[in-house]
């Protein structure tokens, strides 16, 4: 049953929150995906007849990332079961890593049967953590469409482990829009049953109004932009949103869910996060879900999505609709 395990993830969310609440003084200055402050990885490389061992102890992927999974995540001796059969990838958001991020999910959907795994991405050397060494790794930093291929990458490492045709994919913030560049223009459909993307930059953001400053901040806006220029394509009017816009928001076969939440200060306004699943015959199943139109209470903003017990649930209905539950306030 969800209900036990949403309690704990609640309650998990519940201790979480100080650190969101600093990480979202980060979002609101530059498109976070999540809280910061994550685990560095071990600095052991393993050696060749010891290597597939090595892998699974420390739970890392065969690309050689070096940021810790986490909990329940990159098993790669875990099959699909019958009951869950595409495998399920989770896409951090900008300057996250999948630690952090998934640190509620991951273990959630392996508590429920699935086989999860968790890439990071969009690394820049001399300023994530795989050039620096820092103690607070991040990625998303790349361009999009970079990114949006490691994504690809990776789902084809998967799939080669666990046997099975297709993944299910489950993203935040710009980690549930890139997905869509991989679908729309990177043969991605083929291989991706569900997209569930929580708070996603599906259309950009105003950041609250914020990217509308940058001609009068030139050196400012490129000095960000240099160091992320994922930041620069998921600005409402970047070149990379035009070339979005340049095909129907959805690809037929995928089913899509976005999930959003009336408080999000980061991709705003939060109804651009919505998908449009119209296009005449084969279109795309799209829902899109507001948090508080299922919990009022809820006030869950652009970092918390991630943890909040509502949001989780959506989630959980999405990746399994035909035994989808009533979903619970919290």
């Amino acid at each position: 049953m969800r209900t036990p395990l949403l309690r704990s993830a609640a309650r998990t969310w519940r201790r979480k929150l100080p650190g969101a609440a600093g990480a979202a003084l980060l979002a609101g200055a530059l498109l976070a995906g999540t809280s910061a402050g994550a685990a560095r990885a071990a600095d052991a490389t393993p050696t060749a007849p010891a290597a597939a061992a090595s892998v699974q102890a420390a739970a890392l992927p065969p690309d050689g990332d070096t940021v810790a999974s986490p909990p329940g995540a990159n098993d790669w001796t875990c099959r699909p079961s019958a009951a869950h059969p595409n495998p399920v990838v989770l896409v951090h958001g900008t300057f996250a890593n999948r630690y952090e991020n998934w640190l509620v999910l991951s273990p959630l959907l392996k508590s429920l049967g699935y086989c999860v795994f968790a890439l990071d991405y969009g690394t820049v050397p001399g300023i994530t953590s795989s050039g620096s060494r820092l103690l607070l790794p991040i990625g998303g930093l790349a361009p999009v469409p970079d990114s949006a291929a490691q994504l690809g990458r990776f789902v084809d490492l998967v799939r080669g482990a666990t046997g099975a045709a297709e993944v299910d994919l489950v993203g935040h913030s710009q980690g549930g829009m890139l997905p869509n560049y991989y679908l729309k223009f990177l043969g991605g459909a083929a291989k991706v049953g569900k997209l569930v993307a929580l708070a996603p930059s599906n259309h950009g953001t105003t950041l609250d109004g914020i990217t509308n400053l940058a001609p009068y901040f030139p050196r400012v806006a490129e000095l960000i932009y240099t160091a992320c220029a994922a930041c620069r394509d998921q600005a409402v009017g970047s070149d990379f949103n035009r070339r979005m816009a340049s095909r129907p928001d959805t690809v037929p076969g995928v089913r899509y869910t976005v999930i959003s939440t009336v408080y999000d200060e980061v991709v705003t306004p939060y109804r651009s996060q919505f998908l449009d699943g119209a296009g005449g015959a084969g279109a795309a199943a799209v829902d899109n879900e507001v948090v508080q139109a299922h919990c009022p209470l809820s006030l869950a903003e652009h970092v918390a999505v991630a943890f909040a017990p509502t949001a989780l649930h959506l989630v959980t209905n999405a990746l399994d609709p035909a035994h989808a539950t009533p979903v619970l306030c919290g």
